[in-house]
């Protein structure tokens, strides 16, 4: 059967775009954690390296085992608005309180801080995983035309890497002009105006979707299934793995950044191009991300953009300090390659919902979605942790002239180590078994369920 005659009708763009700019919103926080949350705890909340590797660590663990939860809660959530946009109004309000609070820094003994830092960090991160889960849930519902879930996730991405493109270059000039002079107060202040942004384009996300597929009415609600099932999701096995292996390379990558521009380059200022640099040509790779899944199956285009991002990331360890230009040159070519994984693997988990519903009669939709963020913050915390123990090792102190083998330290972060995980990504893509062919079937034999 020809897949566009089981499909809904196409989205509209203004539907596409509406989905698509709530993932900027995601990236006024996303960013600025991933980015600069480090270097603040290290340089301007006042906490040693190890203490804030450490507690982030702690909380993204903690925080990953708090997404089964809300992806079950929500795929259980029943309003007349739907299952997941309803969390898109609810929850702004309180994540904009706690990363307000966070970015704060209170009066108080290095201990006291310590404990300060886990409370506010851990009440961020699960009022962003209460908003942030739904969401992406919400792209596997909006249709089940495979192709129009690459067109969607990949329009989510370009707003996505956009908003991180803004975050990295505006934020540091905003913290000096509100502070003016006052780090701490000027981080307070410049967490308010990205969280007022980032409510407001939750609540347009929320006015312009619609939920259209919905599990069998004749479904039981068993939390436990649910997990089972995706444990013997082959293909949701590979992705879990994936994303692990993809966000250790790009946190690593990330992180990293600010210490080697400013203590290996010795001009911290090239941030503020650097990141944005990636950000640009990785929103440039995702808006091609819908044609190239027209030509090249999503597994095998997986494997060719995680090699090419090996490649770029080693060339990196070979680059002298004071070429700035090359430095540049491969940001960007690692942009355009990693650009476009984002959308494919959203739009893959969305099959792996279909490929269980297909598999067992059950669809569990949010639960499939916090799963895969699960090991998305996992690798995110082991990421931070090698980054927290190797500048232990390597005797890393804050706002002072490194050693040499601190320096070398950063300089492996940025290439050597990020590839070594990238091939990693290229061998699970190996174990990962639907193509487009198996894809078609399966919505065929779907639709046939629901005429019978």
């Amino acid at each position: 059967m020809c897949l566009k005659a089981i499909v809904e009708k196409k989205l509209t763009w203004r539907e596409k775009v509406s989905y698509g700019v709530a993932d900027m919103g995601f990236n006024f926080y996303w960013t600025n954690i991933a980015t600069f949350l480090l270097i603040y705890y290290t340089d301007v909340f006042g906490i040693s390296a190890a203490a804030a590797a450490s507690m982030m660590f702690t909380i993204k663990i903690i925080n990953a085992f708090t997404d089964p939860l809300i992806g079950a809660a929500a795929d259980r959530t029943s309003t007349r608005f739907g299952k997941f946009r309803p969390y898109l109004i609810w929850v702004p309000v309180p994540l904009a309180c706690a990363a307000i609070l966070t970015y704060t820094t209170p009066d108080l003994t290095h201990d006291g801080k310590i404990v300060w830092a886990y409370c506010t960090y851990l009440l961020m991160m699960v009022c962003y995983t209460c908003i942030n889960i739904p969401y992406n849930a919400l792209s596997g519902v909006l249709s089940s035309d495979p192709q129009e879930r690459s067109t969607v996730n990949g329009l989510r991405f370009i707003f996505a890497f956009a908003g991180g493109t803004l975050v990295t270059a505006a934020t540091p000039a905003l913290v000096s002009w509100l502070g003016s002079g006052d780090d701490k107060r000027g981080w307070q202040l410049t967490m308010l105006v990205w969280s007022v942004f980032a409510s407001i384009l939750f609540v347009l996300t929320f006015m312009n979707t619609r939920e259209r597929i919905q599990p069998a009415p004749t479904q039981k609600s068993n939390v436990w299934q649910d997990i089972r099932d995706l444990s013997q999701n082959r293909p949701w096995v590979a992705l879990f793995f994936l994303a692990l292996i993809i966000m250790i390379t790009i946190t690593l990558r990330t992180t990293s950044a600010a210490y080697y521009f400013k203590y290996v380059v010795g001009r911290p200022e090239l941030m503020q191009g650097f990141v944005p640099a990636y950000m640009i040509s990785a929103a440039v790779g995702a808006s091609l991300t819908p044609f190239m899944t027209r030509f090249i199956d999503k597994r095998k285009l997986m494997m060719i953009l995680m090699t090419i991002t090996a490649i770029l990331s080693s060339a990196f360890f070979f680059v002298p300090k004071d070429q700035v230009t090359l430095m540049f040159a491969l940001q960007i070519g690692m942009g355009l390659a990693l650009g476009p994984k984002s959308p494919l693997a959203f739009s893959m988990y969305a099959d792996t919902a279909d490929y269980n519903e297909w598999r067992t009669g059950r669809r569990a939709t949010a639960m499939t979605f916090a799963a895969a963020t699960f090991s998305q913050k996992l690798g995110t915390a082991i990421a931070v942790a090698v980054i927290g123990w190797l500048f232990t090792q390597l005797g890393y102190v804050a706002n002072v002239t490194q050693s040499a083998g601190s320096q070398a330290g950063i300089l492996w972060l940025m290439s050597f180590i990020p590839a070594a995980f990238a091939v990693l990504a290229v061998i699970i893509m190996f174990f990962y078994n639907l193509d487009n062919t198996k894809l078609i079937q399966i919505q065929a034999d779907l639709e046939a369920r629901k005429t019978t």
